[in-house]
């Protein structure tokens, strides 16, 4: 008799462990000035500034990888690594920055090194309006600035005045009016005075600053103010001019150091009340009005940021020589030619340059920094070193056609006053002391040398005006050697005036 089979013995089912929900990657925080600065070392989206030069944000390639250039003007020869132009090719003549970066944006040469670059691109400016804008939409670069039309409405000089007085930061006694003649100009500015300051919305290098005292300076500019819509008319005071850089952030307002302005020097500028220049040192006023500067833009930032504006500015204060008292003059919503001699003082190269919080705050990545010992760090004078900057325009009533230009780089002076070239060098640290200085160029050879034209840029240790704010013997010779060194002929009898070139400001 067979055996019956044992039966099987089925195994019990095993249940599978539960499996531990997989943590979120966390989310980046950057919790000091180390991370910041390790953040942008490690950066992979590229970001490019475009603009006619890159001497606003000069250097910050060397702080933020994949950081590039893209000019319209060759500086530097093809010498600097970071600094794309293409070659040039027709266009309209050019009214206006925001023309050259549209130009630059639709130029095809241009599109095909941004492409290939990879990644997410971003795109900062000097200036752009909303048809860049469009252009940067339909190229799929991301503006690291806030939109054009709010920018335009913070830049509106009489709007200053309103975001000033929210914020606390008093302006010059002043009316905002419109003009419709001089009488009603008289009647509108009984409570200030008759000695007059006139600046229109917009404008810059005292374009449309105007010095009023009587009818016959009325009549002067009067097609340049009647019917123009609103004017800021302040009463004119005894004032040194001073400017001050800043970054407004989620966190708070991020403050540099106040500087002193160069204004109107006919050896730097043909327009009176032109900024031609700054400086940047521990004791450029008493620690009074540097407290008072440092304050009204730390609250001028934070009232912007309640306006929807973030990032980088900057504000001239006039200071009233007669009693002290520290005014709010304007406001630009942006780097300026003033942010090289920001971001690179002494202060920026122990923690960071200024405008990297301007690329955080856009980035999107969280960070929480201790923004009051930031500013109190910055304030510190062992932060500041002295440098200077001089822009350089012809300043003669002609035109004519550039042959011979002095290079960017590293110009040497002599016992005597005179100055060579000593060698190439992009790099502003690379001067070693008040005998050398950092030139970079702007009008080349072949370019037309017109009054106001921006020849150049000069950089170097120590200060350009003395204590009565007067051009200093040393400075005068650094600007008489620098235009030496430019050669020219006359135009073409053929040749219309016609083909001289607009003087917008491109710095």
């Amino acid at each position: 008799m067979n055996a019956t089979p044992a039966a099987k013995k089925t195994a019990p089912k095993k249940t599978p462990p539960k499996r531990k929900p997989v943590p979120k990657a966390a989310k980046t925080r950057l919790k000091n000035i180390s991370e910041v600065r390790r953040y942008f070392h490690r950066n992979e989206d590229p970001i490019f500034f475009i603009s006619a030069t890159n001497f606003n944000l000069l250097g910050i390639d060397e702080w933020c990888r994949n950081f590039r250039y893209i000019n319209f003007i060759d500086c530097y020869d093809g010498r600097h690594p970071n600094t794309f132009v293409p070659s040039a090719q027709a266009h309209p003549e050019f009214e206006s920055i925001e023309d050259i970066v549209a130009y630059l944006l639709e130029h095809k040469e241009v599109i095909d090194y941004m492409k290939s670059k990879g990644k997410k691109p971003k795109a900062v400016f000097l200036m752009f309006d909303e048809r860049v804008e469009k252009i940067c939409k339909e190229l799929g670069l991301e503006i690291w600035f806030p939109k054009a039309s709010l920018r335009e409405h913070v830049d509106h000089k009489i709007e200053t005045v309103r975001i000033g007085d929210k914020a606390g930061v008093p302006s010059v006694p002043n009316v905002l009016t419109k003009i419709e003649s001089w009488e009603q100009l008289r009647k509108a500015t009984k409570p200030i005075g008759s000695d007059l300051v006139l600046q229109s919305a917009f404008g810059d290098s005292g374009h449309t600053t105007f010095f009023i005292k009587n009818e016959k300076d009325f009549r002067r500019h009067a097609s340049e103010i009647v019917g123009q819509g609103e004017i800021k008319v302040m009463k004119r005071i005894n004032c040194r001019g001073s400017a001050i850089e800043a970054c407004a952030t989620k966190k708070g307002t991020i403050v540099g150091p106040l500087m002193t302005e160069l204004v109107g020097f006919k050896e730097l500028t043909p327009y009176r009340g032109g900024w031609c220049g700054n400086e940047i040192f521990s004791d450029a006023f008493d620690q009074n009005i540097r407290d008072k500067a440092r304050n009204y833009t730390f609250q001028f930032g934070n009232q912007l940021v309640k306006e929807g504006y973030r990032g980088y500015f900057e504000l001239d204060f006039l200071i009233d020589q007669d009693n002290g008292e520290i005014y709010l003059g304007e406001c630009n919503p942006r780097v300026t030619g003033a942010s090289s001699m920001t971001n690179h003082a002494a202060f920026a190269h122990a923690d960071a340059p200024l405008f990297l919080f301007h690329l955080l705050e856009f980035s999107g990545v969280d960070f929480d920094l201790d923004v009051e010992e930031l500013n109190n760090r910055w304030a510190d004078p062992q932060n500041i070193d002295g440098w200077c900057q001089m822009v350089i325009k012809h300043t003669d009533d002609n035109v004519d056609i550039i042959t011979q230009a002095p290079e960017s780089g590293i110009w040497h002076m002599n016992p005597d006053g005179s100055i060579q070239y000593n060698r190439f060098d992009y790099h502003r640290r690379a001067v070693d002391s008040e005998s050398e200085a950092f030139f970079l160029r702007i009008q080349g050879a072949g370019d037309f040398r017109y009054e106001g034209a921006d020849l150049g840029i000069l950089i170097t240790r120590g200060r350009a005006m003395d204590n009565r704010f007067r051009l200093t013997k040393r400075a005068k010779s650094w600007i008489t050697g620098i235009k030496n060194q430019y050669k020219a002929r006359p135009l073409p009898t053929a040749l219309p005036i016609a083909s001289e070139e607009p003087a917008f400001k491109i710095l």
